[in-house]
């Protein structure tokens, strides 16, 4: 029983966010702030990937 208050409780924190537009921006910011980060932390390892292939020729 408590447990499904405290579920209640969060549930509805987290619906308050969601319906709160400056909590969205800031949520998709950080989201593509990451998805960036990965994307070029990939990029980079795949560049050194094909430098060292080339020295290896």
């Amino acid at each position: 029983m408590i447990e499904q208050a405290l579920n209640s409780k969060k549930l509805e924190s987290l619906q308050r966010r969601i319906n709160d537009e400056k909590y969205l921006h800031a949520a998709i910011q950080r989201i593509a702030l990451i998805l960036s980060n990965e994307m070029m932390e990939i990029t980079t390892e795949g560049g050194r990937n094909e430098r060292q292939r080339k020295k290896r020729k």
